[in-house]
């Protein structure tokens, strides 16, 4: 196997449509978790009234847990279920190596200046020549997976050697 960035490497940038596939199994898989626990705390309530936010185990529960399980597959699988569906992997953008905690972290606080303006930092994805969305640019990494033949080939600036 090639050097992870090194002419004829074998890894490409997962693109913008797998990567909503990832999402899409991804949201699906929590709101398995989430929409009981929204039920056992709120019971049809929480289902059927106007409010935003209900208390504190709404928030827990819609905010606090999503955001500990993303980052926890993170650190622990370079991936959620949904990437590791398509096989693609979160790696630092310079190195090709393991993002730092610091970088998860920040890769998923970034998803929050992603969506504001209407989406475009996702969207970005289909457009960048590292199908980098905003969040990944801010935390510095890229997703990546083993080569299909049909995507960009892989490029890291300060890959070891």
């Amino acid at each position: 196997m090639a050097r992870p960035g090194a002419p004829g490497s074998d890894l490409e940038y997962a693109g913008f449509w797998l990567r909503v596939g990832a999402v899409l199994i991804d949201s699906v898989l929590v709101a398995i978790i989430i929409v009981p626990l929204m039920w056992w705390a709120y019971g049809e309530r929480y289902f059927l009234g106007p409010d935003l936010l209900m208390g504190p185990a709404d928030f827990s529960i819609r905010y606090l847990l999503p955001a500990v399980l993303v980052i926890a597959f993170w650190l622990y699988r370079l991936a959620t279920p949904g990437k590791m569906a398509i096989s693609a992997t979160i790696v630092d953008a310079r190195t090709g190596l393991r993002p730092s905690a610091g970088q998860l972290i920040a890769r998923y606080f970034g998803y929050i200046v992603s969506t504001l303006p209407l989406g475009l930092g996702l969207i970005w994805v289909a457009f960048d020549s590292r199908k980098q969305g905003w969040h990944d640019k801010l935390a510095g990494t890229v997703v990546v997976r083993r080569r299909s033949g049909g995507g960009v080939p892989v490029a890291f600036d300060d890959a070891p050697r």
